[in-house]
């Protein structure tokens, strides 16, 4: 397994490709935020990570119902009414399917498309490229029949869950071959699909040469939002802030009145007088979550 070299502008002519952003978990290791959000509408630099995701598809040509689906269960009302009629819709009853089940409830919308698989919950951000060419080289030249994941090198090469000494960063390439057999039942793709093609030797990891979080834990969502940031930090202009913000994200009509430094202060929020946070998250007025890593 080995990082190709980006042959052309897409896939290999011939090939069609939709693409299915995941949002339908329930985003446990973050909650109490989940709660009251799910976390494919939690806002990464004031953006909710789902519109992230569907802007770096818009950056790959992929647009609109008959390209691009997002599923939806845990708190799904919101996902569903967030994103409208911007993708095709799957709501699954009761629990979550998985990441397998999820895109195998798709299979009729697939219609023998291969499939792009976008996690919602990935922050990703490269420099070098706007969101959709930074991810391009996944695509590129891809024939239809391989798998591909996009990955960052791993700090330890051998640890469990890795793939080629990468650590998986939030987007998969599959074939049709291999969606049309999953079922709409609760599995995970690292089960029914990666590893299988890892073991035949059909599964290529393509190195993404940005930043990249999954936002899964309260430690790395803070983090993606104050990479988002940058050192200057990040206010909406409708936010009130009357008090000292540094190297901080707060949100739309959010009301500052106490200190904060190195946090994120959801839309809407509040901070009394005299508070002082330090690398939390903050939602409603009596919502603090610390995210010490």
């Amino acid at each position: 397994m080995n990082a190709p070299v980006p042959d052309s502008s897409g896939p290999a002519a011939g090939v069609e490709v939709c693409a299915v952003v995941l949002a339908a978990g329930a985003g446990t290791r973050l909650r109490p935020l989940t709660e009251r959000v799910p976390k494919a509408l939690c806002p990464v630099g004031n953006v909710p990570l789902l519109d992230r995701a569907l802007a770096r598809l818009a950056g790959l040509g992929l647009t609109g119902p008959e390209r691009v689906a997002v599923n939806a269960c845990y708190l799904g009302d919101q996902v569903t009414a967030w994103v409208g009629d911007r993708a095709h819709l799957s709501v699954e009853p009761g629990e979550p399917l998985g990441t397998a089940g999820g895109v195998g409830r798709l299979r009729d919308w697939i219609a023998g498309r291969g499939v792009l698989v976008a996690n919602a919950d990935a922050y990703l951000a490269d420099p070098a490229a706007p969101p959709g060419p930074d991810v391009a080289a996944l695509c590129d030249g891809w024939d239809g029949r391989s798998v591909r994941l996009l990955g960052r090198p791993a700090d330890d090469p051998a640890a469990p869950g890795t793939f080629a000494g990468h650590r998986f960063a939030g987007l998969s390439l599959l074939p049709w071959r291999l969606v049309r057999d999953l079922p709409a039942t609760f599995d995970e793709l690292v089960r029914a699909v990666w590893r299988p093609a890892e073991a035949a030797g059909a599964l290529t990891v393509v190195r993404y040469p940005g930043t990249f979080y999954d936002t899964g834990t309260p430690a790395d969502y803070l983090a993606a939002n104050l990479h988002a940031a940058g050192p200057a930090g990040l206010v909406d202009p409708s936010a009130t802030v009357a008090g000292p913000v540094t190297r901080s994200v707060v949100g739309a009509g959010a009301r500052v009145h106490g200190a904060v430094d190195r946090s994120v202060i959801w839309p809407g929020a509040t901070v009394a007088a005299g508070e002082r946070l330090d690398g939390v998250i903050r939602a409603g007025a009596d919502l603090t979550v610390p995210a010490a890593r």
